[in-house]
């Protein structure tokens, strides 16, 4: 398995193109050969392309916005085939932060088209979790088991997101194995506790999940990117906070 980082991570600083080349090159000087492009301003493909060659990056996932999805599925594929990336992500359901029925139904009917596409084109669809696809339906079922079983396996692989697993009250490593075959990539996330009794973000290996079985599990799922990803920093440097997760995985023998 590959460390990457989720670029979301350092977004407010790749707000317009050079800031966005000099976030890649700082990423690279980390020591992450892999990124997932998402969070940033918007890039031309080619452009993309050379900066990342720049910096001796790969980028192997990315979010793309849902509108684009679904009304230029296969600019996006052309768009992806240019910087090889194969993996396309959708960054969160549509609907605000939120689902119902209704929102769950338009969310199949806007999106089976697209992953059908994706699949055609020869690419791959991912869909990253947060904490609301683990409430109920009106029938009683998880959306996120809804979702799993709406798309076939082929059509719709899972960004995991082990802190909003988590965060949700769920098992990450019970959903990783759960979702076996269909995790090729993983973000890693972090929580830790405060005296406030709110939990928050944090590097990985700074927070109280444990990783080490979280890694193993993934590797048995045949997870193939584990990308760091820390959306909130609170007051220390996005960069330092990727360091500081690079260096634990590094130390647990991942590159």
């Amino acid at each position: 398995m590959v460390i990457g980082a989720q670029l979301y991570t350092v977004r407010d600083f790749a707000k317009d193109l050079d800031g966005f080349s000099e976030t890649l090159k700082k990423v690279a000087d980390i020591g992450y050969k892999t990124v997932q492009v998402s969070g940033t301003c918007e890039y031309e493909a080619l452009w993309l392309k050379e900066e990342l060659q720049k910096s001796g990056l790969s980028c192997v996932l990315t979010h793309i916005p849902p509108a684009a999805l679904i009304e230029n599925t296969e600019k996006v594929c052309a768009d992806h085939d240019v910087f090889s990336c194969k993996n396309i992500g959708l960054g969160a359901m549509p609907g605000g932060g939120k689902v119902t029925d209704e929102i769950y139904e338009k969310f199949v009917s806007d999106f089976m088209p697209v992953a059908k596409k994706i699949d055609e084109l020869g690419f791959k669809f991912f869909y990253h979790n947060h904490a609301f696809e683990f409430s109920k339906s009106s029938d009683g079922k998880l959306f996120i088991d809804k979702i799993t079983e709406a798309f076939p396996a082929e059509l719709l692989n899972f960004t995991l997101d082990t802190f909003w697993v988590h965060f949700a009250g769920a098992d990450v490593c019970e959903w990783i194995e759960k979702l076996s075959g269909r995790v090729e990539c993983v973000h890693l996330k972090d929580m830790a506790a405060t005296f406030n009794n709110r939990n928050r973000m944090a590097p990985i290996g700074y927070g109280n999940m444990n990783f080490e079985k979280i890694i193993s599990k993934s590797e048995l799922a045949g997870s193939k990117y584990l990308l760091v990803e820390q959306d909130d920093c609170y007051e220390e440097d996005p960069f330092a906070c990727l360091k500081k997760s690079y260096d634990y995985l590094r130390a647990l023998g991942l590159e």
